[in-house]
């Protein structure tokens, strides 16, 4: 049994070992007065996306970058160019040109469960010697960033390894297909990394591909979770939801009669616990979709529909 455990990771890290790439990036210089002369030097990791060399990997790794350098798992060391990337879900593509290039096998996110076994690939510290691979298990499917690169949309935590430089490689399930995409850690915390859902990065690749940037349907609101102190103070009957403190002047939420005070309960026909839900509502739909949605004011419950609008930069 332990053997064919053992088999297992071999064969899953040989079979998205080809695929798995290097990123090294030359930055400016910071200026005066801690200007230095040379550029500053940043490392990350990749997943190869298809066979005409695209890249997939992580925003802040290409953020600001001036020069880019992918080295491959065959010693191969070519220039790249950055298509494009999304701060908000920390999602990048570069390009290379070349060819032989080995794409990467990708699972199904949604089917991933808590508990499973996964290794994190990637290049730590920039330390030469190709890929370092480190196991764990799916440690949450639902993590919510509050801080640092990817906090718009709910993230995959896992206690496999993944420090500085793994950021953009892949996370990958004992078939080596690609799960997700290695992308925050918490400063002193152990055990903790975090990563992007493969189908999430996929769509939001596929954007970047299509239009140069993502297009985003955008509702207009902002606020937070409904708990039960929320509802105390607020005198809120619902016991969860999203709390709306901002409503945009013109946006597709003012439209509809949304007002700040209200409380989303439902959208499109699905509950709303929190933010999280409302967030991963608005990314399933596409701008121009009319969605139904229920909510609550001062103890009365209604519904509204709202046609998604293209989010303004």
């Amino acid at each position: 049994m332990i053997a064919d455990l053992q088999n297992a990771y071999i064969n899953a890290v040989e079979h998205v070992g080809e695929s798995t790439v290097n990123v090294s990036t030359a930055r400016a210089p910071y200026g005066p007065p801690f200007g230095r002369p040379w550029p500053r030097r940043g490392f990350g990791s990749g997943v190869l996306l298809d066979a005409q060399g695209h890249v997939l990997t992580t925003h802040h790794v290409i953020d600001g970058a001036s020069k880019v350098i992918v080295t491959f798992a065959d010693g191969r060391v070519l220039s790249g160019t950055v298509v494009g990337g999304d701060d908000e879900t920390d999602v990048a593509i570069i390009k290379v040109d070349g060819k032989d290039f080995h794409a990467a096998e990708f699972a199904d996110s949604d089917q991933l469960k808590v508990g499973q076994p996964v290794l994190a690939i990637g290049n730590p510290l920039g330390l030469p010697g190709g890929p370092t691979v480190t196991s764990g298990v799916i440690s949450s499917l639902r993590r919510n960033l509050s801080f640092g690169p990817g906090d718009g949309l709910p993230v995959i935590q896992t206690d496999a390894a993944v420090n500085p430089g793994n950021s953009g490689g892949p996370l990958v399930d004992l078939q080596g297909r690609v799960v997700a995409i290695n992308t925050a850690t918490i400063p002193y915390a152990e055990g903790i990394g975090f990563a992007i859902p493969i189908n999430a990065a996929l769509g939001v690749a596929r954007q970047i591909l299509e239009h140069g940037h993502v297009q985003r349907p955008w509702l207009g609101v902002a606020g937070y979770d409904v708990d039960r102190r929320v509802a105390a103070y607020y005198g809120i009957t619902s016991r969860q939801g999203v709390f709306l403190a901002e409503v945009t002047s013109g946006s597709p939420a003012e439209s509809a009669g949304l007002q700040v005070g209200d409380v989303l309960t439902s959208l499109g026909g699905r509950a709303l616990g929190g933010v999280a839900d409302l967030v991963d509502g608005l990314h399933e739909r596409a701008i121009g979709d009319t969605i139904d949605i229920e909510a609550e004011r001062r103890g009365q419950s209604f519904r509204v529909k709202a046609t998604l609008a293209s989010r303004p930069f």
